[in-house]
């Protein structure tokens, strides 16, 4: 049988047209708001003097036909773009979403976007974050952590925008930080746990080459605790993400190696909460017997039997406060810059750091 002799096909055939698309440009809009280039140029960029009448008119064209202003040829003549980079070690960590969600709140009212660039607490990956980011000339950046490599610190120094460190207020900024003082947390729950009486205290937290404000809060922790006489009478470390697992792995480890402590001191609150669990089980009196507390205030964990003892570490007010300085910092020429914004953390005794 010839193909010309083939049966017809007994379901449906789809036929692919392939479609030229080109990109909307201005010229676009143009005709279909009927005004010329010029003044769509100048409505998009909301500059010049244009009627309230022609701006609807045009920004009603460009939504119907889904147009996007190219935002690169606009900063090849203003050599910035309205986009904040934002730089920090985590997405899976639930200390920075309040954050993220405290620079947004701010800068959804301003012409400026965050960007997201993520560095897995590497120094060479936030290298390479920093220069794709910087390349694209940012209005400004806000990157997590005053600890960062010379290449890093040379990038931000002279990138001539605004730059703002945050999280920790211990160290010299580049240019802006806002954040906490972690060894003034860390001393002051050393001193609520010595005003409850506990002298048998153990710390649980991650080993800590990179995790810098996880070591200034033990610094600060332990210098409080030399000046009233008292030793940490054990450490347990652990590598990898912290969660419910690892708090309870690490709560077994340490009180099976020192049974006699009377205190654990957890760097985050998700470790803290495995370990009130593990604890729980075991029938071991919080707080009478052992004490815990954590650091973070983590809200997920409300629902728990007993509230942990942890410091507020001001996540979404750190936030707001870094994006109003590169808001008002990147809406007015010759600012000086060198903001620094110091904030108090906030101890929650919960239940686990009273004894009865």
């Amino acid at each position: 049988m010839s193909t010309d002799e083939l049966p017809p096909p007994s379901g449906p055939v789809t036929k692919s047209h392939p479609e030229t698309r080109r990109p909307l440009t201005l010229r676009d809009v143009s005709e279909a708001s009927g005004v010329s280039e010029m003044t769509v140029s100048r409505v998009l960029r909301n500059r010049g003097d244009v009627s309230a009448a022609t701006r609807e008119r045009v920004l009603a064209a460009a939504k119907q036909l889904g147009y996007v202003p190219n935002k690169i040829a606009g900063a090849l003549a203003s050599s910035r773009v309205n986009l904040v980079a934002v730089v920090i070690p985590s997405l899976s960590n639930l200390v920075f979403p309040e954050v993220i969600n405290g620079i947004s709140s701010v800068l959804e009212d301003t012409e400026l976007q965050p960007v997201l660039g993520v560095t897995h607490y590497r120094p060479e990956q936030e290298e390479k974050v920093l220069y794709e980011m910087l390349s694209w000339r940012p209005s400004g950046v806000i990157v997590a952590g005053l600890e960062r490599s010379e290449s890093s610190r040379a990038m931000l120094r002279n990138s001539g925008i605004p730059v703002v460190e945050i999280m920790d207020v211990d160290g010299e900024p580049v240019d802006s930080m806002v954040g906490i003082s972690h060894r003034r947390a860390g001393r002051m729950m050393a001193q609520a746990i010595i005003d409850s009486g506990y002298r048998r205290i153990g710390f649980l937290g991650s080993k800590m080459p990179l995790d810098h404000r996880a070591r200034k809060r033990l610094e600060g922790f332990t210098d409080a605790l030399d000046a009233a006489g008292i030793s940490l009478a054990d450490q347990e470390f652990y590598e990898g993400g912290s969660g419910f697992g690892k708090g309870r792995e690490m709560t077994q480890a340490i009180l099976e190696r020192t049974p006699d402590l009377d205190f654990l001191y957890y760097s985050n609150d998700l470790n803290g909460a495995g370990g009130m669990l593990y604890c729980l089980e075991k029938g071991i009196a919080i707080p009478q017997d052992l004490g815990m507390a954590g650091f973070n205030r983590i809200d997920l964990l409300d629902g728990l039997p007993m509230q942990l003892a942890t410091m507020d570490s001001c996540r979404r007010e750190i936030g707001e406060a870094a994006a109003r300085i590169v808001a008002e910092r990147a809406g007015a020429d010759g600012s000086t810059g060198g903001e620094q914004v110091v904030l108090m953390p906030k101890l929650t005794l919960g239940d686990t750091l009273q004894r009865n």
